[in-house]
């Protein structure tokens, strides 16, 4: 391991002990990594801008700055066990290259909001990745919305309950991965706030240009308070966490339909090829393994939130346990986007079975649309109730399951689904 930036002279360093402090953090920080690098670009320019370092080195390090970023993207700089973090490998390397120069770009900051400020970065670039998944699942589903209205069957309590469509199913998940989307995006304005140039969490004696470094890395505002932007470490994690589990949360019950409608007892759906697999034993078996794993990925969203907030029971000011929630974030937003990334190509090519689904639609599931006709022409909905409830078994004489449908037209209800409002909201979104 290179040098460490805080060893004290007269003091060994005992590696069973720096195994345990660094943990995987050089490891986690390639995840960082390019953030932490222009952040520091950004920080250079900000010293040369009060007269602290001169143009010309200033020049010099965020000339070698770019190339380090480059050797990362090629490989040709592996962050690895050389070094403590991300943050040591920064100035390691500017000081091999740039001797007394490269010593002077850790001025005025700390590691502690080099690691907010390239933290915060990573959740913007995710969180509007979150977003875009978000609104291509709502674009299938309004597709498949739009393009058939197959009749299926419609359940509360998984007992069948009346008539619905696949259009209506679709649009349901449509919206609510809308909202999602909006939720990702708020979430990403919320923590849009930089913390560069809070240092250690008290401050500097130095006029730090900190609204320069806010618009040079594309931050909405400045977070001003030094103290607060060390409280709201792990404070905005969860706040992104929240943000993706509400979506894995709706992706989770996307996937438990599908698991149970792909079943031969259902034997609605029919999953592409490529989202089965088979048995390692039974010759006969295709299993919905993608769906499945779809279901349980808002375990490791919730779990990363659950590891952060219980770090948090901390006083104000920095403290070593928050090292942690970088691992969280980095797990619980690595299993939620690439589950997220798989939904849209799934539900635009995953095919109903018409015939099944029809045949899944018995007689007593007109009983509902019996009832609310005779309250309609002014029988109290109370008796209509009862009555419909006694005759249940023929209420399906006479009627389809499309001319149930069309006759079903609250707003939003089978009979006027207003995909056109869904679409709206979502071309709005961007």
């Amino acid at each position: 391991m290179s040098d460490l930036l805080w060893q004290k002279d007269g003091v060994a360093v005992d590696a069973r002990i720096m195994r345990f402090l660094a943990g995987d953090d050089v490891v986690l920080d390639r995840e960082f990594f390019e953030h932490d690098v222009a952040a520091s670009k950004v920080h250079v320019e900000g010293l040369a801008r009060i007269g602290v370092i001169s143009a010309a080195e200033a020049a010099s390090l965020t000339g070698e700055l770019a190339a380090l970023a480059d050797d990362f993207a090629s490989g040709r700089f592996v962050l690895d066990g050389r070094y403590e973090d991300g943050h040591s490998a920064i100035e390691a390397r500017l000081i091999e290259r740039l001797g007394d120069t490269g010593r002077k770009v850790h001025t005025g900051r700390s590691r502690n909001d080099q690691i907010l400020v390239a933290t915060r970065l990573w959740l913007k670039a995710k969180l509007a990745v979150l977003a875009g998944h978000c609104r291509e699942i709502a674009l299938a589903c309004l597709h498949r919305a739009q393009r058939e209205a197959l009749p299926m069957p419609g359940y509360t309590h998984l007992q069948r309950a009346v008539v619905s469509s696949t259009a209506l199913w679709f649009a349901g998940f449509a919206e609510a991965f809308i909202d999602d989307a909006v939720r990702a995006r708020d979430a990403l304005a919320w923590i849009d706030a930089n913390p560069l140039g809070t240092a250690a969490g008290y401050g500097v004696n130095l006029p730090l240009d900190r609204d320069h470094a806010t618009a040079a890395l594309g931050f909405a505002r400045m977070q001003v308070n030094p103290v607060y932007a060390q409280l709201s470490r792990g404070k905005f994690e969860i706040g992104a966490l929240d943000a993706l589990g509400a979506a894995v949360l709706d992706l989770r019950r996307l996937a438990w339909d599908l698991s149970l409608f792909t079943t031969a007892e259902f034997g609605f759906v029919a999953l592409p090829a490529e989202y089965a697999t088979g048995s390692s034993i039974m010759p006969n078996k295709r299993n919905p393994d993608v769906v499945e794993l779809m279901r349980a990925t808002y375990a490791s969203v919730a779990a990363a939130r659950s590891e952060i907030e219980h770090l948090l029971s901390l006083p104000s000011g920095y403290q070593r346990d928050l090292q942690v929630s970088k691992g969280a974030i980095f797990h619980g937003f690595g299993r939620g986007l690439a589950a997220l990334e798989l939904a849209p190509d799934l539900l635009s090519r995953m095919a109903w079975n018409a015939d099944r689904m029809r045949e899944a639609i018995e007689p007593a599931m007109y009983a509902t649309d019996a009832a609310v006709e005779a309250a309609a022409r002014g029988v109290p909905f109370r008796d209509a109730y009862r009555k419909a409830a006694a005759t249940a078994a023929q209420a399906g004489e006479g009627r389809t399951p499309e001319e149930s449908l069309a006759a079903r037209v609250s707003p939003g209800a089978p009979g006027d689904l207003r995909l056109d409002v869904l679409r709206g909201r979502l071309d709005r979104l961007g």
